[in-house]
């Protein structure tokens, strides 16, 4: 049986700031003397309960706050790492979200500084490689992340890709098209969150207004054979985040997720952890969990970790050693 904690593997749905262990939380706050809403680190573990995606979003910036220098986004990002590096991540593309930070007066290069330097060192101690994106919060209006852009492009030799996250309800991936079009016109590839709670018509969106060449999460896609079938005819991959999906209620159980069913239909999906300090398990657990959930075999999940190397935005150079290595732990 193929140990596929440690299987070589990419990480492509990953946000930085939903890294954050209670445990390193409490530390900041103490660094920041930044108040918390919780009385100790078990308090913040027992408020991880979640009705929805906007549930979880309301603690998630909350915790935010302890996050202020460049000291701290360092610290956030090598933390990650370090458990990545011990479930097998070879490479990983870290989502950021910039307004989280800048609409409290922290300035985007201390963000970008302090997470670039962590990654940086990543590469060179942990043999990680990896890239940021810039995510846009899709529940403000498009000005804002079109001055997030504005901000952001004195760093772009820091950045990847554009994505789209926070609450999809009543935000389509159309309120971004303009921003998406500027992104790219500079040199930024596309990304963006569709399919989770939002219907299959925002992952229609996400690929033909925004120009998205993944789709984060896409689970509710198989609600349309349409959307599937091109999905399948262009091998668009999908960041599946299994853990993720059930503690949002996206799914009731993960002997529920379709994540099989999605695999069988030829759907190029990968598997991902999301926001692991939320939600019980890094990308290592995710593959372990459905593999005892959905019964997966070690074809399939490889399978995963070579479309997570294929799907993400590394060089043929970079992408030929990365196959190579998970072809040799076969």
């Amino acid at each position: 049986m193929v140990d596929v904690t440690s299987l070589p593997k990419a990480e492509l749905h990953l946000h930085i700031e939903g890294t954050l262990e209670p445990e390193l939380m409490f530390a900041l706050a103490r660094r920041n003397d930044v108040a918390l809403p919780f009385a100790d680190v078990e308090a913040v573990r027992r408020a991880y309960v979640f009705s929805d995606l906007q549930a979880f979003l309301d603690i998630y910036y909350q915790a935010c706050a302890v996050l202020v220098t460049e000291h701290d986004f360092a610290d956030l990002a090598w933390a990650y790492l370090t458990r990545a590096h011990a479930q097998g991540v070879r490479h990983a593309e870290i989502f950021f979200d910039p307004q989280s930070h800048t609409s409290r007066g922290v300035a985007m290069g201390t963000v970008i500084g302090g997470l670039g330097r962590a990654l940086a060192r990543g590469e060179d101690e942990l043999g990680i490689t990896s890239h940021l994106i810039l995510c846009f919060l899709r529940h403000l209006p498009e000005d804002d992340a079109q001055r997030t852009l504005d901000e952001a492009l004195p760093y772009r030799e820091h950045l990847t890709a554009v994505g789209l996250d926070s609450g999809e309800r009543g935000n389509p991936p159309s309120k971004f098209e303009r921003v998406f079009a500027r992104a790219r016109s500079e040199g930024l590839r596309a990304v963006a969150h569709a399919g989770e709670e939002g219907p299959p018509e925002y992952v229609w969106e996400a690929l033909d207004l925004l120009g998205a060449e993944r789709i984060d999460h896409g689970v509710r896609s198989m609600e349309d054979a349409d959307l599937v079938a091109r999905l399948v005819r262009e091998q668009t991959p999908l960041t599946v985040c299994p853990f993720s999906n059930v503690r949002l209620r996206v799914v009731d159980t993960l002997a529920d997720h379709p994540l099989r069913r999605m695999l069988e239909r030829g759907l190029r999906v990968t598997i991902n952890s999301d926001d692991p300090a939320y939600f019980g398990g890094y990308v290592g657990d995710n593959y372990q969990g459905v593999r005892t959930a959905l019964g997966m075999t070690d074809d399939e999940l490889v399978q995963c970790a070579r479309h997570s190397f294929e799907a993400s935005f590394v060089d043929d150079d970079r992408l030929s050693l990365l196959l190579a290595e998970l072809d040799r732990a076969m």
